[in-house]
């Protein structure tokens, strides 16, 4: 986890629901968002897949109920399911993690966020900055229906690698210098204190920490 030096817990503004940020973005001209665990529940896009994944067994019902269980149990669950039918199935790994990767997922913005932004876009420039295969990211801004509400979305591994992902600030600079303004004037909402706020904080912006109940990295 990164270690915040003295004074930085303070300027940080912690909120328990995504839709709390309207107080507090005010005097900032640009607004980011971090997307899963942020805009939406990263565990809907993980059930999504593992219900995908499912259709390929004999006992749909049975194997998704196992995925679940291994994934709560932080376990690989692709891993085991496929150990514990071998000899049953021909599947192998890397066709159910296509599946998983190339899915058209079934997931839906938190409750409030979709009239948030709305009526955000109307006063500040909007942005996300989002950790992932590019592939997988964008199937879940198009399945959300978001692309619309931002000026600039920027996906890290497209920057050229896994290596630009937070907290490397490439994406943060590239979206300044997009916009044009100071990065005082920028604030970053994110859920993961391991990663989310090293550069912002660096580059001199604002953050917000949606400490998100639900998330994974609660």
């Amino acid at each position: 986890m990164f270690v915040f030096k003295k004074g930085q817990r303070k300027s940080m503004i912690i909120i328990d629901t995504i839709t709390d940020i309207l107080p507090y973005v005010s005097k900032y001209a640009a607004i980011i968002f971090d997307l899963d665990d942020t805009l939406y529940s990263e565990k809907a896009y993980v059930k999504s897949g593992f219900q995908k994944i499912s259709k390929m067994f004999q006992n749909p019902e049975e194997a998704y109920r196992k995925l679940w269980k291994y994934f709560e149990k932080g376990e690989n669950a692709i891993d085991k399911l496929l150990e514990e039918n071998r000899g049953d199935t021909e599947l192998k790994k890397g066709e159910l993690l296509n599946i998983y990767r190339r899915q058209k997922p079934n997931i839906e913005l938190y409750p409030g966020v979709q009239n948030l932004l709305v009526e955000l876009k109307n006063n500040y420039k909007l942005g996300i900055v989002t950790d992932g295969r590019p592939e997988g990211q964008q199937a879940k801004i198009e399945a959300l229906q978001i692309e619309k509400y931002f000026d600039k979305i920027i996906i890290t591994d497209e920057l050229g690698g896994i290596e630009f992902r937070k907290p490397n600030p490439m994406a943060f600079c590239k979206m300044q210098k997009y916009w044009g303004v100071p990065f005082e004037q920028m604030v970053y909402i994110g859920d993961n204190l391991n990663k989310d706020f090293k550069a912002p904080i660096h580059l001199g912006m604002g953050v917000i920490f949606f400490k998100n109940k639900d998330g994974l990295y609660n």
